[in-house]
């Protein structure tokens, strides 16, 4: 089973509706905020090169700044979710 990060803001809309879409589709994942913790937002931003999320690492490949729709569509392409 392929390791999922999300990295999240807390508030952020596009966060919440990534989080209920992985929750729906029964993918394990790990959340990491980074708007409290120094550590998530340094590897967010030396990962992605950016600082928005949601961000997706998916065992080292990176979907940065995307919402539900691209995440489906990553993850079907990536074999995780079926087609």
């Amino acid at each position: 089973m392929p390791h999922i990060i999300i990295y999240t803001k807390t508030g952020c809309p596009w966060c919440i509706e990534a989080l209920a879409f992985l929750n729906e589709k029964k993918v394990s994942y790990e959340e990491r905020e980074v708007r409290g913790n120094e550590v998530y937002f340094k590897e967010l931003t030396d990962k992605s090169g950016q600082t928005k999320t949601p961000t997706l690492d998916v065992d080292g490949e990176i979907l940065a700044d995307t919402d539900a729709p691209a995440i489906e569509a990553f993850l079907k392409k990536k074999g995780i979710l079926a087609e």
